[in-house]
């Protein structure tokens, strides 16, 4: 499903996050959002599905998601936030389980087919043997694939995934952007990412979105986007930028 973000801005407590900011990301493509610290990032991805205040249009596949009430919305865009809660005391099922939420009446059980979608992501995500471990047994890697498992068990087509790959090491941050991105392929899935790493997103996405204090700096592919100037003028970074597998960029600090 497309994605369309038209002239959003958000302002929290009084202050301007974000200012005029727009996107278009294609159905089954992968855009990634980039930023210093600060740019508004987080908060993007929040206002996309109305967690914060925000002026603007918002529309998926067409529609505005303005008019529609939270449990319409979940059925459209899972999201996964940067600091998700997890209950230590919790399986990995029934944690995965709550992605069907969106599906289940009010007052009212999941029933045999909310289980069996649950069972079917856990599968596919080679967590099936976790089932029934406790989420504060699990190592990082582990949880956040868990995370994704809920996310996918909402059986959305589009995908809004905040810092995905945080507070992992190198290997496991390569696991899980080769999960998504086989996921997204295999589906059919519109990914919206942010990430912090941008020779990560760089070799991942198809279209890179830069923010700067709240507005939309450059965009477009990451060689376009992820260059020696934009680096150093956005991020007040030195940077060698090379040309990595299938052109996409590379970078590398340079020392003074």
């Amino acid at each position: 499903m497309t994605v369309l973000v038209k002239g959003l801005d958000v302002a929290l407590d009084g202050r301007p996050v974000l200012q005029g900011v727009s996107l278009d990301v294609p159905a089954g493509s992968w855009t990634a959002i980039i930023g210093p610290n600060g740019a508004g990032k987080s908060t993007l991805l929040r206002a996309v599905l109305g967690l914060v205040p925000s002026h603007g249009e918002v529309t998926v596949a067409g529609m505005d998601l303005g008019t529609l009430k939270p449990r319409q919305r979940a059925q459209l865009i899972a999201y996964t936030p940067q600091t998700p809660k997890l209950p230590a005391g919790m399986t990995v099922f029934d944690y995965t389980l709550l992605g069907r939420s969106p599906y289940i009446p009010h007052l009212g059980r999941e029933g045999a087919r909310d289980r069996a979608v649950t069972a079917k992501v856990l599968d596919r995500l080679d967590l099936a043997a976790f089932a029934d471990r406790l989420l504060g047994h699990l190592s990082g890697g582990e949880r956040q694939r868990v995370v994704l498992a809920r996310a996918l068990a909402q059986q959305t087509s589009v995908l809004l995934l905040d810092e995905p790959t945080a507070a992992l090491d190198i290997g496991h941050q390569q696991q899980v952007m080769e999960l998504i991105d086989r996921l997204r392929l295999s589906d059919g899935l519109t990914v919206v990412t942010t990430i912090h790493d941008l020779t990560l997103a760089g070799q991942y996405a198809d279209r890179l979105v830069l923010l700067s204090a709240g507005r939309v700096a450059v965009a477009g592919e990451p060689a376009q986007v992820l260059t020696r100037a934009a680096v150093e003028e956005h991020f007040d970074a030195r940077v060698r930028v090379t040309p990595g597998a299938g052109g996409r960029p590379v970078l590398s600090l340079e020392r003074p």
